[in-house]
């Protein structure tokens, strides 16, 4: 059977089971390009809003450098306050620009698939480390697929660059005359063009592998009858089993149905069709209850342990169909059809008294 649900073609979509599945497991949709350009977005952004005060405090930490250097000789005692003093001062530079991107990042891997923790795939498994599967993975279709995208990405990327450069050539001779501050202005700024048009050929490739990803993973994810079947008939059982359960719960009740007619004070039919068992304790105060009904070869049933038992049976249509459509087994009869089932019992209870219990009240009529 597991070979046979192997072989089959996978058509179906996956179910939400499935989907669940696949996501506690780690398993989404997501291109590594959309985090990439997004960290890459946020960094340019940052060096165009904030590059100057990145130069200065650079120009800062190489003056406080200098200077902190010339009043004590460096040496081993106190090279480590020197180089604490340093590492500070580079992180504190630098971490505007880290929370950025790692911001970016994270904002971007939750637009693509929400919040997810799973630890599965960070597992140590034998299997991710066993040289013949990493071939088989190398040498796949997914393989062959990733390793087209980053031949891609880079040559698109180096087009960029050389397209960009190109333009630039001509204002590569009015340097010499240019200061050293004029010349670093120039590169910053020709770095940034470069990087804003690599930005953007990398956010129409990132758009392109999201939408083959999410491809991919659907198509990877998709189901065979046979595995929906399965999985059917693990959430909601086994079709066969529950028609079995129900039939056998049927049975249980009509059996506990049928028990309750010896005790009922009239059964009301139709009188082919339809039987209405009805009990009332006078002691209780409570409106008449229905004990059993039934239809066909159920209320012949009704009947026949009525006879055994000596209940009356009274023959009353409008009644026992009002009965059986409005009021269900172990109910109290609703108000409007209180008389109506009072004379039923008021003429039952008269002809118990007069002819003794149950003798001559069998198939009697009584029409409203």
């Amino acid at each position: 059977m597991a070979e046979q649900n192997k072989d089959q073609e996978k058509t179906e979509r996956a179910s939400p089971k499935k989907r669940e599945k696949a996501k506690k497991k780690g398993q989404v949709a997501k291109s590594r390009e959309v985090a990439s350009v997004a960290v890459l977005s946020a960094c340019l952004a940052f060096f165009w809003f904030g590059s100057f005060a990145m130069v200065a405090k650079m120009m800062a930490l190489t003056r406080w450098l200098i200077t902190e250097s010339s009043r004590f000789n460096v040496d081993y005692n106190n090279i480590q306050s020197l180089s604490s003093g340093i590492v500070y001062k580079i992180f504190a530079m630098l971490s505007p620009l880290l929370l950025s991107a790692f911001s970016m990042a994270l904002l971007a891997n939750y637009a693509q698939v929400g919040f997810v923790f799973s630890s599965e795939s960070v597992k140590p498994k034998l299997s991710k480390i066993d040289p013949i599967k990493g071939l088989q993975k190398l040498f796949s279709i997914k393989g062959l697929v990733e390793l087209v995208k980053n031949i891609f990405k880079i040559s698109l990327i180096g087009f960029v660059v050389y397209v960009t450069m190109k333009g630039e050539i001509e204002n590569f001779i009015p340097l010499m005359d240019q200061s050293v501050w004029g010349i670093l202005i120039y590169i910053g700024e020709a770095a940034f063009k470069i990087i804003l048009r690599v930005c953007l050929a990398l956010i129409i490739l990132a758009v392109l592998d999201y939408i083959y990803q999410k491809w991919e993973f659907e198509k990877e994810l998709k189901m065979s009858k046979q595995e929906v079947k399965d999985e059917f008939k693990q959430t909601e059982g086994d079709p066969i089993v529950k028609a079995r359960i129900k039939h056998l719960q049927r049975d249980a009740a009509r059996k506990r149905m049928m028990a309750s007619v010896p005790g009922a004070d009239v059964v009301i039919t139709n009188p082919t069709h339809l039987a209405v068992a009805l009990c009332y304790d006078q002691a209780s105060g409570s409106a008449p209850k229905v004990v059993a009904k039934g239809a066909g070869f159920i209320a012949e049933n009704i009947k026949d342990v009525a006879r055994e038992n000596n209940v009356p049976i009274v023959d009353n249509k409008p009644l026992a169909r009002l009965l059986y459509n409005n009021v269900d087994v172990d109910e109290m009869i609703p108000v409007n059809l209180y008389r109506a089932v009072a004379e039923v019992l008021a003429f039952v209870y008269n002809m118990k008294s007069s002819r003794g219990r149950g003798s001559g009240i069998r198939g009697q009529r009584l029409e409203d």
